[in-house]
């Protein structure tokens, strides 16, 4: 078994002077920066003295992720894939979200090759305060025509800035690609290199700098090709056995994918140790197939291997009920389960409130925040909304815990001069904080009312209780 990062194992390659030269107070808090990736060994500076060289060297070694990270594409628009540490997300937390390429075939006329490109680029939807959005694109030569390939090629790039993936398994054609297409500064992903054409594949790659799909249905022919890539200088590998989507098949897909991150993770197995790629699009290679159909079945495939260690998928369908799914389980499974997701405390402004606007309380749960600001927005409400600091929990769950104090309330009322804003004094609070009326009436010495428990009730509450 490898030896695995922890507190006391980094500390150990640690000069242990606790100096101050990193800049934190002990040597112990810099080894939690190490953990979390908020600091590299180098800053460290007696570690990088002549004397320390080989604790330096066992540290670096013992802090490469056992997933290698690999990057696609270069300057601002690269994407970052792999570098995960656990099999668990709540062991420490996972690094690097989960690409989502959307597929664009050489089959296509020009006209909407362009216009899908600039939809991909364009994608954008907010959620709990956050933008998501779409990563890459991947040109199919689905046409089998190194020429029309390198063309279509060019036309993405000129199209958009996203990262590529070429998707073809003849050497030729990515040949073509690279050199006709003007990509090969942008460093696209090759894929993919198989039993048949590695040779020709892993010269491309070295070539132009590339990182490489390895692709074989069976783990063990997976293993020898990462292998043998590795062998012939090549580092940056992602791997692909195949995307089933019916039945027991998809049941393998998924067990290998487990396999996999646990042989590379658990037992360090390094052949193994690369990022893992699907692709939900093989959902669309029937004959016939019905869009909204197919569009769903691809968004819970796709959603499985999410779940399942997927480092990239690529998908097809662009229609946004079938993305939204998708793009927000991948949000909730890349945020750190040991902080909630908070936004600052204090008070908001909704529209253009005046001196007999409500005023309304809410936590700072980035969740309730947003769904509550949203409705009050959307239901086109002037009011007063004050955010209170409950350490990233929902109203229920800070209730219940004790995190959301009546005295914080009076500290924004001040801190914002409350009184000054409005004439009146009443505050609305969430149906569920109800048994905590009393304290913050005596906290505040404002009158309290208790709303709904759901804000997108808030509207019929005004309109019924607030003259």
């Amino acid at each position: 078994m490898p030896e695995k990062a922890s507190l006391l194992s980094i500390y150990s390659y640690l000069p242990q002077t606790n100096c101050g030269e990193c800049g934190e107070p002990n040597c112990m808090v810099f080894v939690s920066k190490l953990l979390e990736r908020k600091a590299n060994p180098e800053d460290c500076p007696p570690l990088k003295k002549p004397k320390y060289k080989e604790q330096m060297a066992k540290l670096v070694e013992l802090l490469v992720p056992p997933i290698r990270e690999v990057k696609i594409g270069v300057g601002e628009d690269v994407v970052k894939i792999g570098g995960k540490e656990v099999m668990y997300r709540h062991e420490l937390t996972y690094h690097n979200p989960t690409a989502i390429a959307i597929d664009v075939s050489d089959l296509m006329d020009d006209g909407k090759i362009v216009e899908r490109c600039r939809a991909v680029e364009a994608f954008s939807l907010v959620r709990i305060g956050e933008r998501l959005r779409l990563n890459m694109i991947a040109v199919r030569c689905a046409s089998k025509d190194p020429d029309r390939f390198s063309y279509v090629t060019s036309l993405v790039a000129r199209s958009c800035k996203l990262p590529l993936i070429l998707c073809s398994f003849d050497p030729k054609s990515l040949r073509a690609a690279l050199e006709g297409g003007q990509v090969a500064n942008r460093r696209p992903l090759l894929y993919a290199a198989t039993e048949e054409n590695w040779r020709e594949v892993s010269e491309l790659a070295k070539q132009y700098n590339c990182p490489v799909a390895v692709f074989a249905l069976n783990l063990g022919s997976v293993k020898s090709l990462t292998k043998t890539l590795k062998a012939r200088g090549i580092q940056d590998m992602i791997i692909d056995f195949g995307t089933h989507t019916e039945g027991g098949l998809l049941k393998e897909s998924v067990n290998n994918s487990v396999m996999v991150r646990r042989v590379a993770v658990q037992r360090g197995d390094k052949d193994m140790g690369y990022p893992i790629m699907f692709i939900p699009a093989m959902v669309w290679m029937g004959e016939e197939v019905d869009p909204v159909t197919t569009s769903y079945k691809e968004a819970y495939i796709a959603s499985l291997f999410l779940n399942r260690y997927a480092d990239l998928i690529i998908t097809h369908t662009m229609e946004v009920w079938s993305l939204l799914p998708v793009i927000t389980l991948r949000q909730n499974i890349y945020t750190d389960p040991r902080k909630p997701v908070s936004v600052d405390s204090g008070l908001r402004t909704i529209g253009s409130p005046h001196e007999k606007s409500p005023v309304l309380l809410t936590t700072n749960f980035s969740l309730t925040y947003y769904t509550v600001a949203n409705d009050l927005e959307s239901a086109g409400i002037d009011c007063y909304l004050v955010v209170l600091n409950t350490e990233g929990l929902a109203v229920e769950v800070s209730v219940a815990g004790g995190q959301f104090h009546p005295s914080d309330i009076k500290d924004i009322f001040s801190s914002v001069n409350m009184e000054e804003k409005v004439k009146h004094r009443k505050l609305i609070i969430p149906g569920l904080a109800a048994r905590l009326k009393g304290d913050i009436e005596d906290s505040t010495n404002w009158e309290v009312i208790v709303g709904p428990r759901d804000s997108s009730q808030i509207k019929g509450f005004l309109s019924k209780y607030w003259g």
